[in-house]
């Protein structure tokens, strides 16, 4: 049974009558023109106004993202709309529920994978490129897919993560993560044949784990992001709907003879 606290604290947020304060810092005076959305992510989740130079960053790795087009996630998000556009929050909800392991959520599986290989606040002990044979070789013994590698339409190179891989190491945030990621990158193609691009989840889970990010927040990341993008396609399907014929062309092509 879980021990019961003495006193339940938080160190997030206040409220009083006449002050709010989030993590310590007045929010009229000290946050309100002075910080970023981005900004403010960091400071919700480390304590701290970021650095420039983690501004930056941090901020590149959000805005990356917000959009990528008409995902399932998107998709979800504009037929729920579709069928109750009273709740606005229930379609972006229903959007923000496929975000796993397939689309978006696998930052975290990236971040994981080298933190196993690399603990935060240590240097590696053997050179990256033996540490990337050994976990490419756990991936297909256990025949999963590496994580962070790969995409159905970026190929041979996911364009998001040249520039974001750029914009880390411009800004100090790009040691022994990043090049693990790309060491595994090579070996996973190596022993497959195969072109693996590191996508834009697996460059953000190496980038977040140069931050020191706990890997089990990470895709809180693309879900703080998508957020933003699905309020997007929203409004979009509120101006230019496509959700109803998307339903009625699906249900006539699906309900119609097999054409394979």
């Amino acid at each position: 049974m879980t021990k019961i606290k003495k006193s339940l604290h938080t160190e997030l947020g206040h409220s009083t009558p006449d002050k709010i304060t989030v993590r310590g810092r007045d929010l009229p005076s000290e946050i309100l023109g002075h910080l970023n959305l981005g900004d403010m992510a960091f400071l919700e989740l480390t304590g701290r106004i970021p650095t420039p130079q983690e501004s930056v960053t941090f901020n590149a790795i959000v805005v990356t993202l917000v959009e990528h087009g008409i995902t399932p996630s998107a998709l979800a998000a504009r037929l729920t709309y579709a069928g109750a556009p009273e709740a606005l929050q229930a379609a972006v909800a229903a959007g923000l529920c496929g975000l796993g392991t397939v689309f978006v959520g696998s930052t975290e599986g990236a971040a994981k994978m080298l933190y196993e290989a690399i603990p935060f606040g240590e240097k590696p002990t053997r050179p990256l490129a033996d540490m990337a044979k050994d976990i490419v070789a756990d991936h297909r013994a256990r025949k999963q897919i590496v994580p962070g590698l790969g995409h159905p339409l970026h190929k041979p190179i996911d364009p998001r993560t040249p520039r974001l891989f750029q914009i880390a190491a411009e800004n100090g945030l790009s040691t022994h993560y990043v090049a693990l990621m790309q060491a595994v990158q090579e070996e996973a193609e190596r022993v497959s044949g195969k072109s693996l691009p590191i996508n834009a989840t697996g460059a953000i889970g190496a980038i977040a784990a140069e931050f020191g990010f706990p890997w089990k927040i990470i895709r809180g990341f693309g879900v703080m992001a998508r957020a933003i993008g699905l309020v997007g396609h929203i409004l979009e399907e509120i101006d230019d709907p496509m959700a109803i014929e998307i339903w009625q062309r699906v249900e006539k092509e699906a309900g119609g003879p097999r054409l394979d």
